[in-house]
Order: C-alpha cells, then sequence, then structure tokens
C-alpha cells in the first residue's frame, strides 16, 4: 500500500495566496459576494464521521455555522465512531456512500482511490495551501490529485493529569521517560492509581506503543515499521514493548486494575482523571481529551498537560493524527461545505468549546482559550520530527478494526505485558495477512 506521513508544518512555509472560498470569508464574516453565493448555493450533504459524545456536538456545532452561512444546504451527519471503516467500507461496497467522509486513517482514503471511489477535492486546493501549508496538500495528494483535508489534528503525544491528585503525591510533571515511571510509583504510594488505561478500545494502547517506540528506535525505523518494511518481531519492537510493559504490569497502580482497564472505554477513562475526585492521576493520551467529557474542574487550576516524556535523551518529536475530509460526490453544496472546512472560522468554532487542534495557520493563537491546548498546538507545529499515527497509514484490517488486528493484540498484551515475544509473533502474523490482502 501507499504510504505517507505529515511533515512538520511550520517548517514548511505558507505559500500567500488569497483565500477564495465558495461562499465563506476566512476568520470572521463573509463578504456581499460571498453572501449572495451562498443564497445561490442549495442541497444536502450526509456526512459521516468518527465523532460521538461531546466531540459530536462540537461538530454540530460546525454544522450549525455552515447552515447559518448557507441555509439552503442540508447536513445531516451521521457519527460511527471507532467502527467508521468498517462502516464506511461496507457502505461504499454497497454503492450507498456517504457524501462527505471524515476518516482518520490515510491508508483507508488510499484504498478509496485505488478503488476509483473518490471525488477530487481539486477546487479546495487553492485555499488549503493559503490556510494550511504546503504539507497538508501534500498529505492529500495521489497522483496529483487532492483527495482529502486535514480538518482537526491531533497530538497524540500529551499526558493529562489531575493538579490536585499531583499536588497530593509532591510529584511535578516528568520530561524523563525513568522519572515518569518513578513519578507512577510515587502517586500509587500516595492512594490513588498512577494510571487511568481505556483498555476497552484498542487505538489507546497503540498510541502508547507508537509514542514509546518513535523515541526509541527513531523514525527511519517508525518509517519501515509503518509500511511494514521491517518485521514486528524486530528487537526495535521488543525493546519498546518492554518499556510499555512498565506502565501495564502494575493492576494496582491502574485505575479499575487491568480487568476493570479492559472494560473501559475512552471518555470514562479520561473522566477518571479530569473529576474533582479523581479514580487516577493521569491519562497518557492526545490533545483532544479534554473536548471528551464535561469536565467539573477546570484547564490549569484542575488539570494540567505536559509532553510525553523523552526516552535515553531522544529530541522532541511528536505523534499525531488528523481526521481527513473526503468526498464521494461532487456537487456545489459539497464544495459549499468543503469549501467552508479550509476557513480559519470553521476551527475556531470547535476551538472555543475546546478539545479542538487546528492545522489551519490562520487560526490566531489567541483563539485557543487555555494554555494546555495553545501547548499542544506548539508542540505540534514546532515538532523537529513529527509522525503520523503508524496504525492510521497501516491496512484497516490491522491498524483500525475493533476486535482485530493491531487493537485486539494491544489488548491482549495488557492483559499479560510480560508475554512480549508472543505479542510479536501476533502482531507479524497478522500484519502479513492484512498486507496481503490490501
Amino acid at each position: 500500500m501507499t504510504t505517507r506521513r505529515i511533515a512538520p508544518w511550520i517548517l514548511l512555509p505558507a505559500v500567500a495566496l488569497a483565500a477564495v472560498v465558495a461562499g465563506c470569508g476566512g476568520g470572521g464574516g463573509a463578504g456581499k459576494g460571498a453572501t449572495a453565493k451562498a443564497q445561490n448555493v442549495s442541497g444536502s450533504v450526509s456526512v459521516m464521521g468518527i465523532w460521538v459524545g461531546e466531540e459530536q456536538k462540537s461538530f454540530q456545532a460546525v454544522i450549525d455555522d455552515f447552515r447559518s452561512r448557507f441555509p439552503g444546504v442540508k447536513v445531516t451527519y451521521t457519527p460511527a465512531g471507532n467502527n467508521l471503516p468498517t462502516v464506511l467500507t461496507t457502505a461504499v461496497q454497497g454503492g450507498s456512500p456517504p457524501d462527505v467522509a471524515v476518516p482518520a486513517q490515510p491508508g483507508l482514503v488510499n484504498s478509496f482511490v485505488r478503488q476509483h471511489k473518490l471525488k477530487p477535492l481539486d477546487f479546495a486546493r487553492r485555499t488549503t495551501l493559503a490556510n494550511f501549508g504546503r504539507a497538508i496538500v501534500d498529505l492529500g495528494t495521489v497522483d496529483g490529485s487532492f483527495y482529502s483535508l486535514v480538518y482537526k489534528a491531533d497530538n497524540k503525544s500529551t499526558v493529562f493529569y489531575n493538579v490536585q491528585a499531583y499536588q497530593d503525591a509532591g510529584v511535578t510533571p516528568a520530561s524523563d521517560w525513568d522519572a515518569f515511571l518513578a513519578d507512577a510509583q510515587t502517586i500509587k504510594a500516595s492512594g490513588l492509581p498512577a494510571y487511568s488505561i481505556p483498555g476497552g478500545e484498542g487505538w489507546p494502547l497503540t498510541d502508547l506503543f507508537e509514542n514509546i517506540y518513535l523515541r526509541t528506535a527513531g523514525p527511519a525505523k517508525y518509517d519501515a515499521l509503518s509500511r511494514h518494511g521491517i518485521a514486528w518481531t524486530d528487537p526495535s519492537v521488543k525493546r519498546a514493548l518492554g518499556e510499555m510493559a512498565k506502565v501495564l504490569d502494575d493492576p494496582r497502580n491502574i485505575a479499575g486494575g487491568t480487568s476493570g482497564a479492559l472494560q473501559t472505554d475512552f471518555p470514562t477513562a479520561v473522566g477518571n482523571v479530569l473529576a474533582t475526585n479523581p479514580k487516577a492521576a493521569q491519562i497518557i493520551e492526545g490533545d483532544f481529551v479534554p473536548g471528551v467529557v464535561t469536565s467539573p474542574i477546570k484547564p490549569v487550576t484542575g488539570y494540567g498537560e505536559f509532553t510525553f516524556p523523552s526516552i535515553d535523551r531522544s529530541p522532541p518529536v511528536v505523534v499525531g493524527a488528523g481526521n481527513l475530509v473526503i468526498a464521494f460526490r461532487d456537487t456545489p453544496a459539497i464544495r459549499a461545505f468543503v469549501n467552508y472546512l479550509t476557513t480559519p472560522r470553521a476551527a475556531e468554532v470547535w476551538i472555543k468549546r475546546g478539545g479542538f487542534v487546528s492545522a489551519n495557520k490562520k487560526v490566531p493563537s489567541s483563539s485557543y482559550l487555555d494554555s494546555i491546548l495553545r501547548k499542544a498546538a506548539q508542540d505540534v507545529t514546532q515538532a523537529q520530527t513529527f509522525r503520523f499515527d503508524m496504525s492510521d497509514e497501516q491496512p484497516v484490517g490491522f491498524g483500525g478494526t475493533p476486535g482485530q488486528g493491531e487493537w485486539k493484540i494491544f489488548q491482549d498484551f495488557l492483559r499479560n505485558p510480560k508475554n512480549i515475544n508472543g505479542t510479536t509473533r501476533a502482531l507479524e502474523s497478522a500484519a502479513v495477512k492484512a498486507y496481503k490482502g490490501s
């Protein structure tokens, strides 16, 4: 399969082009011409995405803002959750895909391109280049045509913690992995588990592995493993699993223990930490953590965030991801909606609700309501090395499907973190099968 990775956006200058958006202005309001165009656009747009719960409410707010500018266009959103790759693939195979989808897997997008199922978004190339920069355009380009837009960017190299829990244990955010692990033992001794782990969902476990692997194996091997250029039985994988086991191997230091973690979904895991009476001190996950639940505690004073620790003096690196806007049909209404998503305003609507980081360079840092998300966004744009979520780049059957492939195998590893050799063999077997069929 063809793999792609996103480059550090800040290192590639934005091209100064005029933002010509069908019916949308940037940031604030639309001009007279844009208003006239908006009134002339009508139709419907069906959208399928991963967002549920609070994130679904935030995306609906984005849709509502679009509708305020395009009252003649009806947009309906269908949430598919973590099953989006399977649900979307089934819909495409059945000949009834949505007009627009927002998956998180470049590998899935590539497969649809190879099947000639997607419509190019070349009409949005200029505004994407002007607002996001060359790296985002390159990420979405296949064989010279622009097929996908990174609407929502995710910095997955973050740790969120409960401020009071850290104060009670007498620890502070660690920049070094060994210190981080030592702090976890100190937190446990204070009477609270250090970790809240959403083991009921496989993808957070892949994120933990990827953060460790990028820091221990380096970007070249990360790229090779992403495309199955090296086997999952490689010593570098075993070393990363050994470090990962140091987080998972003590059930007493996990909220609910191992069995409880395996039944904990992501929103519940976040709620365990972002709470007045927390069940754990920290959760290792992305900058979208605050947008998943309605927290009774406030950023900075109630909860904080820090960068995933360096391992053996590894340089600043970020594992990230993004929700990719793709289109299966091409109509004026669909073009208006996609073009709207390229504007700063479409990002700011969600940013003001929390749990959102944009790759749009035209979004001012002042739009982020707290220093936590502002820092997470800066980490992405200033990282020396940025790599796209490895599991998202791989065949969906291996890297993005509940109950099989990486997701299931890492859940099995959570059950038995001592089984490093068996885990690598299982990963390699599943990868061979998936790549052969892709």
